[in-house]
C-alpha cells in the first residue's frame, strides 16, 4: 500500500493518507483543503528466519481487555512464539474485537482456551515446561538481570489480570518471577506493553546491566 503526506493549507496540519481513496482530501482537523507533499511506500522490516528458543508460549490468565489480548497476539507472532493459552475470561479470537489489534496474528498463531488457568498451568508443569511469571513482589527479579539457565526446557511466560495480577495458585507453580523496573510514579505498565517487553527480553536474551 502506498501513502501520501498531505498538508492543510489553513492550519498546516501534516498527516498521512492512503493514495487514491478520495479525489479531494480535506483536513481532518479544520476541514480546509490540503495539498499533497509526496507519495511513499512505508518501509517494511524483512522477515527473519525462524530460530529456536526456550520461550515457546504464554499463558494469559483473565485478561479483561480485548485490546490487550489482540496486542499480545500480535507481539507473540512477531517474537515467534508458538502457542497462547487463553485462560479464564480472556477473550479468544472468536471475539471480533481481538482482531482489531491482532491485525491477522490471531490467524497465524495457535491458541487454546482453558476456563481454569490453574489446571492448565499444572498440566504444563507436568509436561516439563518451565513457567515464568511476569509479576511484582518479593520473589521478582528484574527481567534485565535475568541469567538464562533453561537448558532445553520449554518456557511459558505467565501474565495475569491487569489489576489483580497473577493468580496466587498459578504463581506458586512458577519457577521464576520477573518484573520490569519502574522509574516513575506508576507501579506498573499496561499489560500488553509489559508483555511485549518481557517476551522480547526473554525470547532474544537480555544484557545484565547491574
Amino acid at each position: 500500500m502506498r501513502f501520501e503526506i498531505r498538508q492543510c493549507l489553513h492550519c498546516q496540519l501534516r498527516f498521512p493518507q492512503p493514495t487514491g481513496q478520495v479525489e479531494e482530501v480535506t483536513c481532518p482537523a479544520c476541514g480546509s483543503p490540503t495539498r499533497q507533499e509526496f507519495v511513499f511506500a512505508p518501509s517494511r522490516t524483512p522477515l527473519s528466519p525462524p530460530s529456536e528458543s526456550p520461550l515457546q508460549g504464554a499463558l494469559l490468565d483473565n485478561i479483561r481487555s480485548t485490546w490487550n489480548v489482540g496486542a499480545m497476539f500480535r507481539t507473540a507472532d512477531g517474537a515467534g512464539l508458538r502457542h497462547l493459552y487463553l485462560c479464564g475470561y480472556t477473550s479468544t479470537p472468536e471475539n471480533p474485537k481481538v482482531g482489531k489489534t491482532a491485525l491477522g496474528a490471531e490467524q497465524t498463531l495457535t491458541w487454546s482456551h482453558h476456563p481454569n488457568g490453574l489446571e492448565i498451568a499444572q498440566t504444563l508443569r507436568a509436561e516439563g515446561k518451565r513457567l515464568v511469571a511476569l509479576e511484582g513482589g518479593g520473589r521478582a527479579e528484574p527481567i534485565f538481570h535475568l541469567a538464562h539457565a533453561w537448558e532445553d526446557r520449554a518456557v511459558v511466560l505467565v501474565v495475569g489480570n491487569e489489576v489483580a495480577g497473577v493468580d496466587p495458585g498459578i504463581l506458586e507453580l512458577c519457577e521464576q518471577v520477573v518484573s520490569i523496573p519502574m522509574m516513575g510514579v506508576k507501579e506498573s505498565l499496561n499489560a500488553a506493553v509489559a508483555f511485549g517487553i518481557a517476551v522480547y527480553a526473554l525470547r532474544f536474551g537480555v544484557i545484565d546491566s547491574r
